[in-house]
């Protein structure tokens, strides 16, 4: 094992995948010479050239159709968005195509495409700077949808989804790429279906992804101390959702909280609320309830900012009310 920083890890994996893969080439802005916003390319272009870690102009609707284009032609293009926002600029290439093509095409093209970069609230980034996607794309067939939160979920995803013949969107946190964590030495992967069981609990599930895990791991420790006893699952992948892994935890707890910083209103939470309902609503012994951002707009302001997206406070109190 070593300790690494979340932004080493994700470059660790583009870096070991680019020498095993000549197919393999990143693509975005600033992506080269700079060595990308968040510092997940830095030096690459020095070790593989200038095609291969390829500078593009701002134009994101270009350079996705591009990079949907070489994935026809058997490359396996790593696109970075600067900002996860910027590429709803490039929403129907994403959709219509990338989503699309392998169908529409009667599977005569695959699309080995990796779709990654920073997202969600930052602090005072402002309001198309803090945007969280993964709704906005969970409704799209044919994409996969992970969001890592560890140094070691992050490498082992993007690196399968580097390997994957279908198109992934990876959402990294743009306040998580300083977050230092153990990784394996070896060469290893992580599932793009699999949630993870971060604790073991018995009185209630809370399942939640991304940053949100720290907040609701925050929570469990000081309710630990007041004799609660939560399982916690990190999502990790949010297309398709492991729907088994939250249901088989709730066999055991009998009660489900989902904390997101998506947005409420067709939110990932809203998604699993129904399947459970669906299919799992005899096992609840209350009703399911979920932990979301406001449906505003991020505000600039630092006190309105934090408002607007769940605390670890929020989370104990739910959590001792429903057990309660």
């Amino acid at each position: 094992m070593k300790k690494i920083f979340l932004f080493d890890a994700l470059r660790e994996a583009i870096d070991e995948e680019m020498e095993k893969n000549k197919s393999v080439f990143v693509l975005g802005e600033d992506v080269g010479h700079y060595g990308g916003s968040y510092k997940v390319t830095k030096d690459l272009h020095i070790k593989y050239g200038d095609i291969r870690v390829l500078d593009t102009p701002i134009a994101e609707n270009s350079f996705m159709g591009m990079a949907i284009g070489a994935a026809m032609t058997g490359l396996r293009p790593i696109v970075e968005g600067m900002n996860m926002s910027f590429l709803l600029l490039a929403f129907n290439q994403i959709s219509n195509n990338a989503g699309m093509l392998p169908y529409t095409s009667g599977g005569n093209y695959q699309i080995p495409l990796v779709i990654r970069g920073p997202g969600g609230v930052g602090k005072q980034l402002g309001a198309e700077h803090s945007q969280r996607l993964e709704a906005y794309f969970q409704a799209i067939p044919g994409l996969k949808i992970v969001a890592c939160s560890t140094p070691r979920n992050a490498k082992g995803l993007l690196k399968s989804a580097i390997r994957d013949n279908n198109p992934v969107i990876l959402f990294e946190h743009v306040l998580l790429y300083n977050l230092q964590g153990d990784i394996p030495s070896d060469d290893y992967v992580t599932p793009l279906d699999k949630a993870e069981l971060v604790r073991s609990g018995s009185q209630i599930t809370i399942v939640t992804y991304s940053r949100m895990r720290y907040h609701v791991m925050q929570a469990v420790d000081i309710l630990e101390k007041d004799g609660y006893d939560p399982e916690v699952i990190d999502l990790i992948s949010l297309k398709p959702i492991d729907i088994k892994s939250i249901a088989n935890s709730v066999k055991k707890t009998h009660n489900l909280v989902i904390v997101e910083e998506c947005m409420k209103t067709g939110g990932i939470a809203a998604e699993i609320i129904a399947q459970i309902n669906d299919n799992y609503f005899d096992l609840l012994d209350s009703p399911i309830t979920r932990l979301s951002s406001q449906d505003i707009p991020t505000p600039y302001n630092g006190s309105l900012e934090k408002a607007t997206v769940i605390q670890s406070q929020q989370i104990i109190e739910t959590v001792k009310n429903i057990v309660s």
